[in-house]
């Protein structure tokens, strides 16, 4: 089993699949018959979609309430969002942890001090109120991902091509950061990119991993 579909409440079903195209989500199905009136779309790089519409059973508009978005950037996630007319919060972490809304003023300003994956959020909502949170994780706990059952194929030219983008990338960071291993910076970024990064987004978090972990830092 796997999750495949969250059901939102949306008041206006033209205006709500014009704000989730414009966030670059996949148009699944626009269905529209006798009243009946159902959008499916879907984050880019997720196995789940959303469906809303007229005559769909859903909640009431505005109730769903911090839908997770996982990303493995949240400045890049939020500057794209911006960059697309999305008003996004500033990036903030729980007091009591993740999701943990008992406190008086639960959500504090600023990344984890700790800077650990699941721990620092963002949030944005649709024309409706429906809320999205963006929780950056670079690296599961273990036991968080399933495994295969048989790896992955790629064909040659494809990864020739990818590897080539890689190269490409790197020599930037190369030239400006100090000696380093070029295998780890290659396998940041060929993660980010089979994880549905942008090459930009991919370089990005190849050099934030380089220079927090390993500790290569700028000339």
């Amino acid at each position: 089993m796997r999750l495949e579909v969250a059901m939102l409440g949306v008041s206006d079903v033209d205006r709500a699949k014009t704000f989730y195209e414009k966030l670059g989500w996949r148009l699944d199905a626009d269905v529209a018959i006798d009243g009946f009136h159902a959008v499916q779309l879907t984050p880019h790089n997720s196995e789940a979609s959303i469906i809303f519409g007229k005559g769909v059973t859903s909640p009431k508009p505005g109730s769903a309430d911090s839908l997770v978005l996982a990303v493995n950037d949240l400045d890049a996630a939020r500057k794209e969002l911006i960059a697309h007319g999305v008003e996004v919060s500033e990036i903030f972490h729980y007091a009591g942890g993740p999701f943990n809304s008992s406190a008086k003023s639960p959500r504090v300003s600023g990344r984890d001090p700790q800077g650990r994956s699941y721990f620092s959020f963002a949030a944005f909502a649709d024309p409706d109120g429906n809320e999205w949170l963006l929780q950056e994780i670079q690296t599961r706990l273990p036991g968080r991902e399933w495994t295969p059952t048989r790896a992955r194929a790629t064909d040659v030219p494809t990864l020739a091509a990818l590897l080539h983008e890689t190269a490409e990338h790197h020599d930037h960071f190369e030239k400006t950061h100090a000696e380093h291993h070029w295998w780890d910076w290659y396998a940041s970024y060929l993660s980010a990119r089979q994880s549905g990064s942008s090459p930009e987004n991919a370089a990005a978090a190849a050099g934030r991993y380089m220079e927090e972990v390993l500790h290569v830092l700028p000339r």
